[in-house]
């Protein structure tokens, strides 16, 4: 898994987030199935090119210090990416690493709207990401997976939408980013809640930015089930974006060992204090008896070689789709067909244009 982190660094580098030599370099310092030499080398590599950008900053090379902090924010976030949450060196390593999108977003030409949705008492966090030049566009709302940040959505995901004109809402929902690791709201199966929360907030407060007739959902990896849940039970949205999919989680983590990298990640997402608990929490992540609930029509992105959900999952939701869909699966023979297209985004073009046409 390591080196899948890697090579997801070295693909959002064409995006700003990262560059080839400075990931390489840090790969060069990773021992395999050694998680602290993985943390060490990118939160390095991290503070490196932070203070590189605060130098920038402080000379007033604003374009300069914009490009720094980006690339800063996505090493530090990879450095985070496997400190389990008792680690005292996590919270740290991830106020650091949004300090420094922060202060990159601070900077750009059209700054994104950081927006708070009030939720279970407290708030999601997130980013509007609006198209240059365009009035009223279209809106997809996303979510990650698993514990994943709001700020990682710009890498790819922002700037194919903003360019065939839609604006993105790149959101923390329940068990991700700022809502998990400051805000304390934890993961919920019934993901749909918090979809709908978010979708009556951008209804209410963000007419002025966006079409709010014209609102798409979609998330991705773990994120492939909530989409499809938030889809399935808020009929107001008109597209839905899987990009990778997930049948059942409990599936997923059914056969995997407890020591898993990520093990203490989910328990902590789920509030368990066992995986024993965390797995039995997991059994009402499921699509069975809610993905033919789905109306709008429905896209699903998914690699034939993705060792995270492997591709029965994209079987399982194609065969369960009542509504107008398209199951795109990119053959294992190909760039692409790992997790969510991390190896190869340009494989995601047809996703973004079918959103488009029908946005």
């Amino acid at each position: 898994m390591p080196s899948y982190q890697v090579n997801r660094a070295l693909t959002q580098a064409h995006y700003g987030g990262g560059e080839f030599a400075e990931v390489l370099a840090v790969a060069a310092q990773i021992t395999p199935g050694d998680n602290e030499s993985f943390h060490q080398a990118w939160f390095r590599m991290g503070s490196q090119v932070y203070d590189r950008a605060e130098q920038y900053a402080a000379a007033g090379h604003q374009v300069s210090a914009r490009r720094t902090y980006l690339r800063a924010f996505n090493y530090l976030r990879t450095s985070e990416f496997f400190l389990v949450p008792s680690d005292t060196r996590k919270l740290p390593a991830y106020l650091k690493c949004r300090d420094a999108f922060i202060k990159a977003i601070d900077r750009f030409d059209q700054r994104p709207l950081q927006v708070d949705v009030p939720f279970d008492g407290s708030f999601l966090p997130g980013y509007l990401f609006a198209p240059a030049g365009i009035q009223n566009p279209p809106l997809m709302i996303m979510f990650g997976g698993l514990d994943s940040l709001a700020e990682e959505l710009y890498f790819g995901i922002s700037q194919h939408l903003n360019e065939r004109g839609i604006a993105l809402l790149a959101m923390d929902g329940p068990g991700q980013g700022a809502a998990l690791r400051l805000n304390h709201i934890l993961t919920r199966y019934d993901f749909n809640v918090a979809g709908t929360a978010v979708l009556d907030w951008v209804i209410a407060n963000l007419g002025e930015h966006v079409d709010t007739s014209r609102v798409g959902i979609g998330a991705v990896s773990m994120g492939g089930y909530m989409a499809a849940r938030c889809a399935a039970f808020e009929p107001r949205f008109k597209v839905c974006m899987i990009f990778g999919a997930v049948w059942s989680y409990y599936d997923i983590w059914k056969s995997r060992p407890d020591n898993h990298p990520l093990a203490e990640i989910v328990k902590h997402i789920v509030g368990a204090e066992t995986m024993a608990d965390a797995r039995e929490r997991l059994k009402l992540f499921s699509l069975d008896g809610v993905a033919d609930k789905i109306t709008m029509p429905t896209y699903v992105l998914h690699g034939e070689d993705d060792r995270q959900n492997v591709v029965e999952n994209a079987y399982k939701v194609r065969d369960a789709l009542t509504c107008e869909h398209v199951v795109e699966i990119i053959p294992k023979e190909e760039s692409g067909s790992a997790h969510c297209c991390i190896d190869d985004f340009t494989k995601t073009f047809s996703m973004y244009d079918w959103i488009a046409a029908r946005l």
